[in-house]
C-alpha cells in the first residue's frame, strides 16, 4: 500500500502560535496534592513542588498552564488560596465531591510556573461569583502595590504583580452540570460586562469567553454565535472543549468480542479527529459570521482548553462523583491508564490542532498530571511517562514554526465519523530559524505497512536528521511505575531523501516523526 504527500515552502497554512501545546491542571484529584505538590517527598524542593514531576514537565516545554478548573473555579473563591496557609479555610468541592485544603493558591501555582518554565493561564469563577471578584481577583494578581489589592498580595509575600496575560472568564458555563450554569444571552451579558471592566484595568489582556463543552451539546453551535454577539470586540478567544473515548471497545472486551468487532471499533475510535476538525470549522465560521455581522475588524481565534483521551476511568470514579465515600481530599479521580491505541489518538489531535493552526491560537490538554494526564506519579514514589506522553513531547517540541498545507494522497476507508478517511494522517511544520521540517504521521492501517512518497518542493537539498517511531503488538499495551518504558519511542529505520523525495514505510498501528534539515 503506498501514499503520497507533497509540501511546498510557499503553501503554508499558518504561523504556529507555541500556545497550542499548553496544559491544565485543576483542583481535581491527585493532579495538585501528590501530583505537582507533596511536601516531604525525596525530590520536593523548599516549596513541596515535586522535583520529579518539574523535571518531566520542562522536557516538554509546556508554554502555559491553566488553572485552577474546570468544573472546580464555577465555585471557587480565590481568596481561600491566598496568605499563611494554617490560616487557609478547608472547602467542599461541589464539582468533584471532595474537599480541598487550599494549600495551593495562586502564589504556590505561580511558583511552580517559574519552576517549570511556564506562564499561567488563569480562570475566573462565573458561576458563583460575578464581575466584583473578578475585577479584585485581577487587581491581586497584575495590580500595582500602594493600592488595597496591591498590598494585600505583598502582605503574602509578592510585591511584584504576577502580570498575568491570559484568563478565562469561567468555565463551560453552557453545562446543567455547571455550577452557576447560565443561558448563552445569560453569560453572554455577564461575560462581556467583566470583558469590558478587565480591559478598563488593562487593555493588553487577552480573554477567553467560553464556547460550548463538546460538540454534542444541544445548544452548540447557536451558543457560540449568541455569546460572541454579546462579547465579540472584548474578548480575544473562544474557548472549546472535547473529550475522546473508545467505549465500544471497553464494552467488546467485557463481553469477548471478535478480533474483528475490536478493529472495526478502533477504526471509528481513530477517526474521531475528523469530527474535532468539523468542529473547529464550524465554529471558526461562526467566527466570522459574527464578526462581518457587527462589521468589525477584531480577530477572535479558538482556544481548545480542555482535550483528550478520557473514558479508562469512568467506572471507579462514580463511588466518588455519586457522593458514596464522603468528601475525601485528593482521592484518585479521572486516572486514566492510557494504552498505546491512545497514543495514535492523541497523535492524530495534535495533527488536527497544527492543520488548523489558523485559527486554533491556544490549547490544553487536560490535564497534565494524575488527572487524565500524559504524567504519572505515585504517593511518596516514583513519576512516570504515560504513553502519550511521547506524541505531546515530539510536537511540542519540535512542531513549533509554520504549518506546512501539504497535499495528501492516501487509500482510506468508511467510519462513523466520516467516509474515506485516509490511513496516513499527516501534519508538517517548516523552522525556518533552524533549518527543519517536522513531520509526523500516523498509519491507521490495523494490517498494512503503508510506502509514502513525500515529495518536499522549493525547500532545497534536505537530510533526513531523525526519525521516531512509536508501534507495539498490543494496542492496550500500557506504561506503568514498574515498566516505565513497555511503550516508548525508538529511533526508526529506513527514512531516506532521494533528489526532492522523502520516502519513509509507516509501520501498522504506528506514530511516527520524521524530521529533514533543509
Amino acid at each position: 500500500m503506498r501514499a503520497t504527500v507533497t509540501a511546498h515552502k510557499d503553501y503554508t497554512i499558518s504561523k504556529i502560535d507555541d500556545r497550542v501545546y499548553g496544559a491544565f491542571l485543576e483542583h481535581l484529584g491527585r493532579a495538585i496534592y501528590t501530583g505537582i505538590y507533596e511536601p516531604g517527598h525525596a525530590t520536593a524542593d523548599k516549596n513541596g513542588m515535586r522535583g520529579d514531576v518539574a523535571q518531566l514537565v520542562r522536557e516538554l516545554k509546556v508554554p502555559m498552564v491553566r488553572y485552577p478548573g474546570g468544573n472546580f473555579v464555577s465555585a471557587y473563591n480565590w481568596e481561600d488560596g491566598v496568605g499563611p496557609r494554617e490560616q487557609r479555610p478547608t472547602r467542599l468541592d461541589l464539582a468533584w465531591h471532595t474537599s480541598d485544603s487550599n494549600a495551593v493558591g495562586v502564589h504556590e501555582f505561580a511558583d511552580w510556573c517559574e519552576l517549570v518554565d511556564t506562564e499561567m493561564m488563569l480562570a475566573i469563577n462565573l458561576g458563583s461569583r460575578g464581575l466584583d471578584d473578578a475585577r479584585n481577583f485581577l487587581e491581586y494578581v497584575n495590580g500595582p502595590t500602594g493600592s488595597y489589592w496591591g498590598d494585600l498580595r505583598k502582605k503574602n509575600g509578592r510585591a511584584d504583580p504576577f502580570n498575568v496575560k491570559l484568563w478565562c472568564l469561567g468555565n463551560e458555563m453552557d453545562g446543567p452540570w455547571q455550577v452557576g450554569h447560565k443561558t448563552a444571552h445569560e453569560y453572554g451579558r455577564l461575560a462581556n460586562e467583566v470583558a469590558k471592566t478587565m480591559r478598563a484595568f488593562d487593555k493588553k489582556l487577552e480573554l477567553i469567553v467560553c464556547g460550548s463543552s463538546n460538540a454534542d451539546m444541544p445548544t452548540y453551535p447557536d451558543w457560540e454565535r449568541e455569546v460572541l454577539e454579546h462579547t465579540y470586540d472584548n474578548v480575544d478567544h473562544i474557548s472549546l472543549h472535547m473529550y475522546f473515548a473508545n467505549r465500544d471497545n471497553e464494552r467488546a472486551l467485557a463481553e469477548g468480542g471478535t478480533p474483528e468487532v475490536l478493529a472495526k471499533n478502533t477504526a471509528n475510535y481513530l477517526a474521531l479527529n475528523e469530527k474535532l476538525d468539523r468542529y473547529i470549522a464550524t465554529v471558526a465560521s461562526t467566527i466570522n459570521f459574527v464578526k462581518s455581522k457587527k462589521r468589525s475588524k477584531h480577530d477572535v481565534y479558538i482556544s481548545f482548553d480542555e482535550w483528550n483521551v478520557w473514558y479508562h476511568s469512568n467506572k471507579q470514579d462514580r463511588k466518588i462523583l455519586d457522593g458514596n465515600d464522603g468528601w475525601p481530599h485528593a482521592p484518585r479521580l479521572l486516572e486514566d491508564i492510557y494504552n498505546f491505541e491512545d497514543v495514535l489518538q492523541v497523535g492524530l489531535i495534535l495533527n488536527t490542532f497544527i492543520r488548523r493552526s489558523d485559527v486554533v491560537k491556544l490549547a490544553c490538554i487536560a490535564q497534565l498530571v494524575n488527572v487524565i494526564a500524559p504524567i504519572m506519579t505515585d504517593p511518596k514514589g516514583q513519576a512516570w511517562r504515560q504513553t502519550i506522553y511521547y506524541p505531546y513531547y515530539f510536537a511540542s517540541v519540535f512542531g513549533r514554526g509554520t504549518a506546512l498545507q501539504l497535499d495528501v494522497n492516501s487509500p482510506g476507508y468508511d467510519a462513523v465519523h466520516g467516509d474515506n478517511i485516509g490511513y496516513v494522517d499527516v501534519s508538517g511544520v517548516h523552522n525556518e530559524e533552524d533549518g527543519t521540517i517536522s513531520f509526523f504521521a500516523v498509519n491507521r492501517h490495523a494490517t498494512e505497512a503503508i510506502d509514502v512518497d513525500l515529495s518536499l518542493q522549493g525547500f532545497g537539498a534536505a537530510t533526513v536528521i531523525d526519525h521516531q517511531v512509536m508501534t507495539h503488538a498490543n494496542l492496550r499495551a500500557v506504561n506503568t511505575a514498574t515498566e516505565q518504558t513497555n511503550v516508548a519511542p525508538a529511533k526508526g529505520t529506513g527514512a531516506k531523501v532521494d533528489g526532492k523525495t522523502l520516502s519513509v514505510k509507516l509501520a501498522p498501528y504506528s506514530y511516527q516523526m520524521i524530521r529533514v534539515k533543509v
